[in-house]
């Protein structure tokens, strides 16, 4: 069985920074993607960064690019996503998401996998 479990979440200034964490556990197919996704109350969920786990492409949302770093630790079990100069709308539960089966990477019903979600909170 497959887990997801995110840390890291929690209450910042604007301007300040959060690192998420996202812990793997279980087989599912290590060679594909893995995202890092929010959804603020009464939004949908948008993708934020996205990892294909080898050779390690990335790709971010435009609202977020150079803000927001997205890495795996070198045994492949852990997903971490650097946000920087955070502001009130980045605001959301952040989820991790693992195992895309194809089409837009950013399309939330294209992945296999879900964690619960870390709550992020910017004060302005």
């Amino acid at each position: 069985q497959v887990q997801l479990v995110e840390s890291g979440g929690g209450s910042v200034q604007a301007g300040g920074s959060l690192t998420l964490s996202c812990e793997v556990s279980g087989y599912f197919n290590r060679n594909k993607w893995m995202a890092w996704f929010r959804q603020a109350p009464g939004k949908e969920r948008e993708g934020v960064a996205a990892l294909h786990v080898n050779p390690g492409l990335t790709y971010y949302h435009h609202l977020v690019e150079g803000r927001f770093t997205i890495s795996q630790n070198n045994a492949q079990n852990t997903v971490f996503l650097q946000m920087n100069n955070l502001n009130p709308e980045d605001a959301a539960v952040y989820y991790c998401a693992a195992e895309l089966t194809g089409g837009q990477i950013f399309d939330s019903n294209r992945w296999n996998y879900w964690g619960q979600g870390t709550q992020v909170t910017v004060s302005s």
